[in-house]
């Protein structure tokens, strides 16, 4: 099924699909529950997050959606959505035993497609999408922890003590569902920076993506100034829509 990726807004947060709604591994830190490990409300809670992320730093996730039927008045489904966030916002963040996640980094939280529905190459065109946006906002790497295979067959009371704290979930959180594999990762580009056996942290560098971009924004302003000196008064201004289209990316 094909599929339309945008920028996922507040409004949107009802059609996401409901562990994505409930799902607050990363968005709250289980320590601070004491001994209760379950929230009454998590849907708030996550909805709670994410307006936070959009006001202070903005948008924060990318959402898929069927390409409308025109002869149809429903709402088109959602096949897919990515979230990611500046570190700090980020609580479950701190209990990776290969974090912390650098400075200059955005970290890359979650991800999920609807199975049956979603086409192979979604996962792969979310994250795309985020790297344009990233870039586009100046961000100079996108960073991850991800799962190895050997990571579904963790059991908090027997883990090392170093991975008890990554394991602890929240209703129906798990390092299954809410994790990103890893492989995954390293088929997208993303490189090992702290290696590990279970939870390794990956980035995806983008300044080599910013350099392109800025070589390609100062050529397209060198061929706007040479096109309005031989440009006759009053002709379309074919440059500078091409310039300001790039830009908008």
């Amino acid at each position: 099924m094909s599929a339309r990726i945008t920028a996922l807004r507040l409004e949107a947060f009802e059609q996401l699909p409901k562990h994505a709604r409930r799902c607050v591994f990363w968005e709250v830190d289980p320590g601070v529950l004491g001994s209760d490990d379950h929230l009454a409300d998590p849907e708030f809670e996550k909805e709670a997050w994410l307006s936070m992320v959009m006001l202070e730093w903005g948008s924060c996730g990318q959402i898929a959606t069927a390409v409308p039927d025109e002869r149809s008045q429903a709402e088109p489904p959602v096949l897919g959505y990515v979230l990611y966030a500046p570190p700090r916002a980020v609580p479950r963040a701190h209990r990776f035993p290969t974090g912390p996640v650098s400075a200059d980094a955005v970290l890359l939280t979650s991800m999920g497609t609807e199975r049956g529905q979603a086409s192979d190459d979604l996962p792969a065109n979310m994250i795309s999408r985020v790297i344009d946006e990233l870039v586009r906002r100046g961000v100079r790497a996108l960073e991850a922890f991800g799962r190895t295979s050997e990571a579904t067959e963790l059991h908090p009371a027997t883990a090392e003590p170093d991975v008890r704290p990554v394991l602890e979930g929240l209703n129906d959180c798990s390092v299954e569902h809410c994790i990103i594999d890893a492989d995954f990762l390293i088929d997208m580009g993303f490189v090992v920076v702290a290696p590990h056996r279970y939870f390794p942290r990956l980035r995806l560098e983008l300044e080599q993506r910013l350099g392109w971009k800025a070589e390609v924004e100062a050529a397209l302003e060198r061929l706007l100034e040479n096109a309005q000196l031989q440009q006759p008064v009053g002709a379309a201004p074919t440059a500078a829509n091409t310039l300001r289209a790039f830009r908008n990316r």
